[in-house]
């Protein structure tokens, strides 16, 4: 493939969504790839979810380190600039044993000419087992995937406007160890829902682990179209979502995102859509508040409601290495025996 068809195949992702579940399974219909979640069966998801909770005591430990993928090399290829996502992928990779490769994409050969393939190319050449990737163009994980040699497992760790996969797992875990079934909440996500990624993903997790009722909320110019193809409900009054909610998911106003006057004033948009206190009395007393960070205090969330019993936001981050570790022990684990399989059929 030419690097000006590897670049629009990386722009638009909706020409490979008929292959991308082949792509991230095995030929046993296991994970080797994790590039979204649309499309997984819940049996998948569950996998993850009791996974991490078998990695979650690891944090408490004064040794942090389990060795799942000792020997192996994980190279995280960031496009993008990412504090968290970044950071917790690092740890969960070293928890697990592995060696980490952090690619400085800003100053690596790609700014100098060097093709994306290239790059890839010569990080196999260097032994690497898996490649955590972030990219602002929708579809980049799933091209890396369909480049990469059969030993090595590629995660998605953002692409675009498309998914963000991980990052909808490790909310997914956050609301079950505090709700438990998932099958009985009223789940509400406000925000800049039309440039998230991260609602994206989210969604289609609790289409899958059977949520019967979500409901997406903000302004007109904020919410994308095919909300209502997903199931989801769509309010801009965030006070009437609010009532009787179990789930209070706030997202991010991605600013570097919009192409032209979505809003009027983040003083306006904090008046309508800012989680506040008042608002939070709207939902169940017991209604725990999200937010995948960072977060803008005084724009999308009021700073006690942040701060306040309600919040799950540390708890957040905090279990995204227990589930990330889970889903890079799973891929690399399925990769190695879907290789001896085939290599035992060789024989």
């Amino acid at each position: 493939m030419t690097d000006m068809k590897a670049q629009q195949a990386i722009a638009k992702p909706d020409i490979m969504r008929s292959t991308q579940d082949d792509i991230q399974l095995t030929e046993a219909g296991e994970l080797k790839h994790f590039l979204t979640i649309e499309g997984l069966k819940k049996e998948r998801l569950i996998e993850i979810l009791d996974t991490a909770e078998s990695f979650a005591g690891v944090n408490d430990k004064a040794a942090k380190k389990v060795p799942l993928l000792r020997g192996k090399t994980v190279a995280n290829l960031f496009f993008e600039n990412s504090t968290r996502t970044r950071t917790t992928f690092e740890l969960a990779a070293k928890r697990l044993s592995a060696d980490v490769l952090n690619i400085n994409v800003n100053v690596s050969a790609v700014t100098k000419g060097e093709t994306l393939l290239d790059t890839l190319r010569n990080l196999q050449a260097m032994q690497c087992d898996m490649f955590v990737v972030r990219h602002s163009s929708s579809g980049a994980a799933h091209f890396i995937a369909s480049h990469v040699e059969p030993h090595i497992s590629v995660i998605n760790a953002g692409d675009g406007q498309h998914s963000h996969p991980t990052q909808a797992m490790l909310d997914m875990f956050a609301i079950r160890r505090n709700k438990g079934d998932f099958s009985q909440l009223k789940v509400v996500i406000v925000g800049d829902i039309l440039h998230s990624r991260v609602a994206r993903s989210q969604i289609h997790a609790l289409n899958i682990l059977g949520t019967g009722n979500i409901t997406a909320v903000g302004p007109k110019t904020l919410l994308p179209q095919q909300m209502r193809e997903l199931g989801v409900h769509v309010r801009h009054d965030l006070d009437g979502a609010l009532v009787g909610a179990d789930v209070v998911i706030g997202l991010r106003l991605q600013k570097e995102r919009m192409r032209s006057a979505l809003l009027s004033t983040e003083d306006e948009y904090y008046r309508s859509f800012g989680l506040t206190e008042r608002r939070m009395r709207l939902a169940k007393p017991d209604a725990i508040v999200m937010h995948p960070g960072p977060t803008n205090r005084g724009v999308e969330i009021e700073a006690s409601v942040a701060d306040g019993p309600q919040s799950i936001i540390l708890e957040q981050v905090t279990g995204g290495i227990a589930v990330r570790m889970a889903i890079m022990s799973i891929a690399m684990g399925n990769i190695e025996k879907s290789l001896a399989a085939n290599s035992a059929v060789q024989s």
